[in-house]
């Protein structure tokens, strides 16, 4: 995808820092369009899966595959690590969600600098998780930016950016793909002129910057007490990690329930906010602070996602509530 012919002005060495999912499309896309790109930069190999082994990132993958070196420093402050970089005369350094700060003296080895591809409209929604934190208080828009990075979290001046908006059924995993892909658009038609000098930067406004912090498992528990206009943005921002989860009381004991899809239904709760008011064959309706809460989706623990009807059918929940206090 998104190739052209390449120009002698881009002839330029890239070292490419990423590791996730997200930050492969912008590699592949270097690759496609014949940018050099002498080496790769990931995170270590972490464990992952049952058995805990170590598993190389999808950004090492893809590097491998097209035999690009790879290199997995645990910081880049040391000066073993940058001067590992320094030997490698690059020209650009080109990063998307890598999980590691750059600094200083790495952001000054490059002839051209460091740039980052990052998934929001900055200064809105500086930090790890701009996605889904975007989603979770109902923005309607979104975006890329390309920024010349600096010493700061997301700080750097802007080179280009491109809008998109966010529909009232998007998810964490829809908008991501959505994202990855325009990402990958926004840095390829950009950066012929950033290397060329034709771009002039432009500083970010700091009072308005909002920063998104890093996800966590806890912050999924549903909190029943809230409006199910805001629960359900929380069950389609956490979707597909770490997604929005409950407690339901399984004869005597507490299981957990994950939730993956819902709907605000237009109706008042009077109940106890996490009563479940019905339990059928149209899945099941939960009372929240404000309003009435309908799952669609749902996974019991050591089970596959499924329908709520299919769950509703197999248990009995009409009346119970949901939530922390189940002990």
């Amino acid at each position: 995808m998104f190739l052209r012919e390449l120009t002698v002005s881009e002839s330029v060495r890239i070292v490419y820092a990423g590791t996730p999912d997200f930050a492969v499309a912008p590699l592949v896309s270097l690759i496609a369009s014949g940018y050099e790109v002498i080496a790769v930069y990931t995170q270590p190999d972490r464990p992952a899966g049952r058995g805990r082994e170590p598993r190389p990132s999808p950004v090492k993958q893809k590097a491998l595959e097209h035999q690009i070196p790879v290199f997995q420093p645990e910081s880049l402050k040391s000066e073993a690590a940058q001067s590992e970089l320094r030997e490698l005369k690059p020209d650009l350094m080109v990063v998307t969600a890598y999980g590691l700060l750059l600094p200083q003296a790495v952001l000054e080895i490059p002839r051209l600098g460091c740039i980052n591809v990052h998934a929001s409209l900055l200064p809105r929604w500086r930090g790890a998780a701009p996605i889904q934190r975007a989603i979770l208080v109902g923005d309607t828009q979104t975006g890329i930016t390309i920024m010349q990075m600096d010493k700061g979290l997301d700080t750097g001046d802007m080179l280009a950016t491109q809008a998109c908006s966010i529909s009232d059924d998007e998810t964490g995993a829809s908008l991501h793909d959505r994202l990855m892909v325009m990402g990958a658009e926004t840095l390829m038609n950009m950066l012929p002129d950033f290397i060329a000098g034709k771009i002039t930067p432009q500083k970010q406004d700091d009072a308005q910057a909002t920063y998104a912090r890093k996800l966590s498992k806890q912050e999924a528990e549903v909190d029943w007490s809230l409006p199910a206009a805001q629960i359900h943005r929380t069950v389609r921002a956490y979707n597909a990690w770490p997604v929005a989860f409950t407690y339901w009381r399984k004869k005597n004991q507490r299981e957990a329930l994950r939730i993956w899809k819902t709907e605000v239904l237009p109706v008042a709760a009077n109940a106890v906010a996490g009563t479940v008011l019905h339990c059928g064959r149209e899945g099941i309706e939960v009372a929240t602070g404000e309003g009435v809460l309908h799952l669609l989706q749902v996974q019991p623990s050591g089970k596959k996602m499924m329908a709520a009807a299919d769950f509703a059918n197999a248990h009995h929940l009409d009346g119970q509530v949901l939530g922390a206090c189940l002990t």
